[in-house]
């Protein structure tokens, strides 16, 4: 009840001050359009009776006049009618002709009509010349009643008075219900933000009125939920089994499609004819291989083995790990020229120097960049013969799909695409030399999020939109605006299975650093470095060796005490850059080794 007359008080009080404000235009209306019509009236009456009363005072019949003023007389709104004549004089009047009226009056020289007032009320006067001959013979005076607009005057302002509480008692109705049903409207709303739905996805809301608290609302169940798990972190023991329970409590019922390059098992053909299966030693599918085991779904990637084709079903599929089956992995297959012009060509000669701005400078041909946007398509529509619903969770990985969230948001676009770039996002000024820039850009805004590993690469990427696209920016929320679709970007430190599950198939250490020093004839008593990366220019291997160097140069009594073995896998050596790079590694640590004399063992 108070929350209605909150509503229809203010209401009804606008209303009567319209009431009250528009009563004095009525009256002068009224006046006006009813004083108008007396004018004409007057004028009618006068052409009506001029010749008559002409011919009358021009011949013997002037008796006769007298009966025509009363007989004009008889309307209920003509009050009395009189005759003047040229000497100014009152020669005929009828009964009620005011005594105030005089034929000589100059208020009516300026207009042929006035306005008294006397004690009984308003008269209108008309003064009409009556001709003859050129001649004026005289004036007829014609007086009405102007009591009959007040009358009207009164029972228009009770009729609008009526009409205005009859139109506040309507549109107080009116509003009473529709505050009723947007405020149920609102409270379900709001029930079902607060339940959790649309934090994840958006919420089929339709009530207009909480749409503007949805922001806030989202942002402050966020932060009370980061505050809970900040609280909760240190009792969490992140084993599977906790990690099923948070997904399918965050994910449930939802579809899960990881896109990659690099596909979590190879199946490899050796030279005996025999196949094995590789897992590669890759962070990325380090990763997220953990998620996929607790979550299902589906892992779309580039089938880069010879003997992959061996293995899948008709569909181009099959499941993984072959020994306990957890997920289905979907191969994509590539021609030589698409593998070259994407994966080697766009991929690794243009965006990853360009990205890490690194000494090696990028190149980008157009050849390349075909295959890249043919390669993006070709996923694009794996990815949405995978699909079985209209809204999956989507996690497109690194740059080789910069152009698929757009893709995939196009033909799914309730889907929640989530976009990871596992690289270094350079500065604008760097990124603007990319001749498809505004391309890449466009493509990764299709994503919901798109994840960096650090909030300085969130900076530059935003930084890099803004310079180079129209589009709205939330800084303080980090969020971009385009196309009037929203994407978020956020840092998200990524992190690895630990401890992964091969773990307990390994020797142990003491084992293990024994046989590494076997078989390099180090000393069991020498400190030995170790390092493991993919042999590339920005994992930084020639400076490494450059610091052991610096080191025996410094302290020479570590000399024959420390030993430094790098293990470096071989990666993109179809890439010349990196041809050169594997040269440049192996004649840095034979300078190294002839410099030290490490020919004799320790």
């Amino acid at each position: 009840m108070k929350l209605s007359l909150r509503f229809v008080l203010p209401l009804l009080v606008v209303l009567f001050l319209v009431a009250l404000s528009v009563t004095p235009l009525i009256d002068t209306l009224t006046f006006h359009w009813f004083t108008r019509d007396l004018d004409l009236r007057g004028k009618m009456i006068a052409n009506a009776v001029h010749d008559s009363l002409v011919r009358k005072l021009t011949s013997s019949e002037q008796s006769k006049i007298l009966p025509l003023l009363i007989k004009i007389t008889l309307d209920d709104r003509l009050m009395a009618a009189g005759f003047c004549n040229g000497q100014g004089s009152l020669q005929y009047k009828t009964e009620l002709f005011p005594k105030e009226i005089r034929c000589l009056d100059p208020k009516f020289e300026l207009k042929p009509y006035n306005i008294r007032r006397l004690e009984d009320g308003n008269i209108h006067i008309t003064k009409n010349p009556l001709m003859a001959e050129g001649r004026v013979l005289g004036h007829l005076f014609l007086i009405h009643d102007m009591s009959f607009i007040e009358k009207r005057s009164k029972e228009t302002k009770w009729y609008v008075f009526m009409f205005f509480i009859l139109l506040g008692i309507v549109i107080s109705a009116l509003t009473v219900i529709i505050a009723q049903w947007s405020w149920r409207g609102w409270i379900g709303a709001m029930r079902t933000l607060l339940t959790g739905e649309g934090i994840f996805r958006p919420s089929e809301m339709t009530s207009e009125e909480v749409k503007p608290l949805v922001k806030d609302l989202r942002t402050l169940i966020k932060e009370l939920q980061v505050n809970q798990h900040i609280r909760d972190e240190s009792l969490i023991s992140w084993t599977p089994k906790v990690l099923k329970e948070i997904l399918n409590k965050e994910l449930s019922g939802d579809e899960v499609i990881i896109v990659s390059n690099r596909e979590p098992y190879i199946h490899n053909r050796t030279k005996e004819g025999d196949v094995e299966v590789r897992h590669p030693a890759s962070g990325l599918v380090t990763a997220l291989e953990p998620v996929m085991k607790t979550c299902s779904g589906t892992w779309i990637a580039h089938g880069s083995g010879n003997a992959d084709r061996e293995f899948v079903d008709e569909k181009d599929r099959l499941k993984v790990p072959l020994e306990d089956p957890k997920y289905r992995l979907r191969r994509v297959w590539l021609t030589e020229e698409e593998e070259e012009g994407y994966y080697y060509g766009f991929s690794n000669e243009g965006l990853w120097p360009l990205c890490h701005i690194a000494h090696t400078r990028p190149v980008f041909r157009s050849q390349d960049w075909e295959q890249y946007v043919r390669v993006n398509k070709k996923f694009a529509e794996v990815v949405l013969s995978e699909a079985r619903s209209k809204d999956p969770v989507i996690l497109i990985q690194d740059y080789h799909f910069a152009l698929l969230p757009k893709l995939i948001r196009d033909k799914l676009p309730d889907a929640i695409i989530i976009t990871f770039w596992h690289i270094p996002w350079p500065n604008p000024e760097a990124f603007g030399i990319c001749p498809w820039r505004e391309e890449i850009l466009e493509g990764l805004l299709g994503s919901t999020i798109v994840g960096f590993h650090i909030q300085f690469h969130c900076n530059n990427f935003i930084e890099t939109v803004d310079r180079l696209l129209e589009c709205r920016i939330d800084k303080e929320h980090s969020t971009i605006s385009f196309l009037e679709k929203m994407t978020a970007v956020k840092a998200y430190p990524i992190s690895i299975e630990w401890p992964p599950y091969w773990l307990n198939l390994c020797k142990p250490i003491q084992e293990c650093s024994n046989k590494i020093r076997s078989l390099h004839g180090l000393s069991y008593r020498s400190v030995v470095g170790l390092g493991i990366e993919r042999l590339d220019y920005t994992k930084g291997i020639i400076e490494r060796f450059l610091a052991v160097e610096k080191l025996l140069d410094l302290h020479p009594e570590w000399i024959g005490k420390f030993s430094f073995i790098q293990i470096a896998a071989p990666s993109r050596s179809r890439i010349e850059t990196y041809q050169h790079f594997q040269t440049e590694v192996r004649k840095v640590a034979e300078r190294i080794n002839e410099k030290f004399n490490v020919t004799q063992n320790p």
